[in-house]
């Protein structure tokens, strides 16, 4: 039975959602793979999940094929706390499926199975439930949702009807083989920063986005494009975050990594609860880290992401490394 989801949400996010079979063994090709985990995935539904770790109401608009992997998105969602009220069922086609592979400490090779096209990639203006998106406290998009008719369409309507709002997300996942080419991409990547309220991306969604990879001038030119708070992911050199009167470093937080693929949705979860939560930007920018090296030790996305007890124990253990002028954790 599907929980009610009375207004205003804290999180809304929308975009991919799937399935994750991921390997059980480490170091090894997919041809040589025993064993897998079956798991919740899509960057927009692992990033709801993780704001409903910190206790946050949240759900995910999104599409899944009429079949046994769009009831187990469901299913997990609820198990997971993310209401799944907009998730909508696209009779004729397959829930997409994503394999991985594990080779740390930096190489996660990617293959997805979203042909002809994904559920998610179909939603229409029609599927977007425009209260819902008007009145959460944080809305969250994904820029691969702009790659293709209807869905980029819908993903206009649910920007036009939210307005100007704090906190309007843009997630600025740049996968080539959703795109017919980096122009396009760029193009409609730009026509909605000026309706964004914040902007993430690492430096190569930074050069699509604006055409820069320097941090400092790719934050720079994403605030002249219109976003109050761009943070720029530079992997192993760390964070820069800037707003026009604000301007924060952020080292990584040490970790071992076993697959580093949830890292990017548990960033963004934490920045959604720092900002939610009232938190200075360095405490964001340094909690968000954190929750990324956190998932990072762990082989899954969506389960693995952490409550706020572990993250600031975590953060308390590296403060004086990463944040030492931070005083209240």
């Amino acid at each position: 039975m599907t929980v009610s989801t009375t207004p205003p949400l804290d999180v809304l996010t929308i975009g991919r959602c799937g399935v994750d079979i991921y390997p059980l063994q480490i170091g090894v090709g997919l041809e040589d793979v025993e064993s897998f985990g079956k798991f919740l995935g899509g960057s927009p539904t692992n990033v709801a999940v993780a704001a409903a770790r910190y206790r946050h109401r949240s759900a995910v608009i999104t599409g899944v094929g009429d079949d046994p992997f769009g009831r187990f998105v469901c299913q997990e969602m609820r198990a997971l706390g993310v209401y799944d009220d907009y998730v909508v069922p696209k009779p004729g086609m397959n829930t997409p499926v994503t394999f991985c592979e594990i080779f740390p400490p930096d190489s996660f090779p990617l293959y997805f199975y979203r042909e002809p096209s994904a559920p998610d990639l179909e939603l229409d203006d029609a599927d977007i439930p425009l209260d819902a998106v008007r009145d959460a406290r944080i809305f969250w998009v994904s820029v691969t949702g702009l790659s293709k008719s209807p869905s980029r369409e819908a993903h206009h309507a649910a920007l036009e009807a939210r307005g100007r709002r704090a906190h309007t997300i843009v997630d600025l996942d740049f996968r080539e083989m959703f795109w017919p080419d980096r122009a396009t991409a760029h193009e409609e990547v730009a026509r909605i920063l000026p309706g964004v309220t914040v902007a993430i991306g690492n430096r190569e969604e930074c050069e699509v986005a604006v055409g820069e990879t320097e941090p400092d001038r790719a934050a720079d030119a994403l605030l002249e494009a219109g976003v109050e708070l761009a943070i720029v992911k530079q992997g192993p050199l760390g964070t820069l975050a800037k707003t026009r009167d604000e301007r924060i470093e952020m080292p990584v937080t040490p970790v071992e990594t076993k697959n580093g693929l949830g890292a990017g949705d548990a960033f963004g979860g934490a920045i959604c609860h720092g900002l939610l939560s009232g938190w200075s930007l360095e405490k964001t920018i340094f909690a968000a880290s954190t929750a990324g090296a956190i998932v990072c030790e762990r082989i899954e996305c969506s389960t693995a992401m952490p409550t706020e007890p572990e993250l600031l124990n975590v953060m308390r253990r590296h403060r004086d490394r990463c944040a030492p002028s931070l005083k209240d954790l």
